[in-house]
């Protein structure tokens, strides 16, 4: 277990430099990275739809996960451009295509709204506040369901006792649920505390919860598929970890809820 854990945390900490980095660099590196990331997530999402024995249009499916993140640089309008083209080009493909099934467009359309549409949040949340400030938030963001999941896992493996949800995920526990809240709110009290945002404590703690728990349902819904097709894991590019998809499970949920939560309480 401790060999496990310190793989995990070694490459963990890989992945969390890279996306930190970019963060830092700026909005254009962010979205270059996170293009990457969500078509890397895509092809897991239709290689386990493939196990399955759906026939999605990958070629369509790679393109616009890579362009979502994109397309959130600068202006909202290329993201619902975006969708559209999306659409239009998987129905015209249903359209000509006679062997091609009605579950084949589905999959086809939700790998890159599954992965690239709400990876770009990420983008988003970087561009919400020039400089270093909207570097911080998204780093916040991303760090706290980081921890969360950490923490759940150390807290999970150690005294958890009862099954969060066994027919899905059966590792997980409400020990560890619990441990991952806390580890949540205390990086969302340093964005409080930095005083850069006009972040009050309530909304701080009531934010960390909310995008807590959306996360850990992130990472349910990916449970779920991967339970449906029969694998453990989405791939092995990550020792310790499993896919990319494994990895990003929880940030596809928690990032783009917080950047609405923060988007509606006008702090953004």
């Amino acid at each position: 277990m401790i060999r496990r854990f310190a793989t995990r945390a070694a490459f963990g900490l890989v992945y969390a430099a890279l996306v930190i980095a970019s963060l830092l660099l700026g909005v254009v590196p962010t979205a270059m990275l996170f293009g990457l990331l969500s078509c890397l997530c895509c092809f897991e999402f239709f290689r386990l739809m493939r196990i399955d024995g759906k026939l999605p249009c990958e070629p369509l499916g790679l393109v616009a996960s890579v362009l979502f993140p994109l397309s959130a640089l600068g202006d909202s309008r290329f993201l619902n451009a975006l969708l559209f083209i999306l659409v239009l080009s998987v129905g015209l493909w249903y359209a000509y295509s006679p062997r091609t099934r009605i579950a084949d467009v589905a999959v086809t359309l939700m790998g890159p709204l599954y992965t690239g549409f709400m990876l770009s949040s990420v983008v988003l949340l970087r561009e919400a506040r020039p400089g270093f400030a909207g570097a911080l938030l998204a780093i916040g963001v991303c760090a706290s369901l980081w921890v969360s999941d950490s923490a759940a896992y150390i807290v999970g493996s150690r005294i958890g006792r009862h099954k969060l949800a066994p027919k899905i995920s059966p590792n997980k526990s409400w020990e560890g649920f619990v441990g991952g809240i806390v580890g949540s709110i205390a990086i969302w009290l340093i964005l409080w505390g930095s005083q850069l945002y006009g972040l009050d404590l309530f909304h701080a703690v009531l934010f960390a919860i909310i995008v807590d728990v959306l996360g850990v349902f992130g990472d349910l819904i990916e449970s779920r598929i991967k339970r449906g097709v029969g694998v453990k894991d989405s791939g092995d590019l990550i020792p310790g970890h499993g896919g990319m998809l494994d990895r990003c499970d929880s940030l596809i949920f928690g990032c783009i809820t917080a950047q609405l939560l923060l988007l509606i309480g006008g702090i953004i």
